[in-house]
């Protein structure tokens, strides 16, 4: 069997999109693919499980994780600190596992400066801008003001996409998910990535 190092897929679109339903629905048809955790100081919302969704920290605590460099990236979207553990990351990449990242585009700069060969991108557009504001809209999460104040926020986001190796226009959820596994299939077969194939090679010709 030949051995495979993982890779970061990274995930990002304004909010109400479609990332997070999208990375949801990877993970129950993806078994080889986990979730990375990431530390928040913003409050938890109804549902949320701690170490599941988030680790929800305190704002001193983050900038102390911070200058131990704890984190694999870090950002501060919308007033709250947002950042990514490293440790278990690098874990499950040496195990050859992927790790999924539900991340912005700051996030995802950082992520390409440490380690870009790990790095597999993909931005997600809405089909329009008054389906985007109607999906903030319908998950009632959030109040008017904050929906309008994630409508101004979308125009710079979704400025950010060259900077991403894939894009995805998700008119439909299940032909966009369809679109991520080919992505990340061909991406899993790189030959770089494919670490016991010159061993493997070279047993075929033994």
């Amino acid at each position: 069997m030949i051995e495979r190092r993982g890779l970061m897929l990274v995930l990002s679109s304004p909010s109400g999109a479609g990332k997070t339903s999208l990375s949801r629905r990877l993970l129950d048809v993806e078994p080889d693919i986990a979730l990375s955790v990431s530390a928040t100081t913003r409050p938890r919302r109804p549902g949320e499980v701690e170490g599941k969704h988030y680790y929800f920290l305190a704002p001193q605590d983050f900038s102390t994780n911070i200058n131990k460099g704890y984190f694999l990236e870090y950002a501060k979207v919308f007033g709250y600190y947002y950042g990514t553990p490293a440790e278990p990351v690098n874990d499950r990449l040496k195990q050859g596992r992927d790790v999924l990242f539900d991340i912005d585009w700051q996030g995802t700069q950082q992520l390409k400066d440490a380690a870009r060969d790990d790095l597999v991108s993909v931005f997600i557009l809405p089909p329009s801008t008054a389906e985007l504001e109607r999906r903030l809209l319908s998950r009632a999460q959030d109040s008017k003001d904050v929906v309008a104040m994630r409508m101004s926020k979308a125009s710079d986001e979704m400025s950010h996409y060259p900077e991403y190796d894939y894009i995805i226009v998700n008119h439909d959820l299940d032909t966009s998910v369809d679109a991520i596994r080919h992505i990340l299939n061909a991406e899993r077969l790189k030959r770089e990535r494919q670490l016991g194939l010159p061993n493997f090679v070279k047993s075929l010709s033994q």
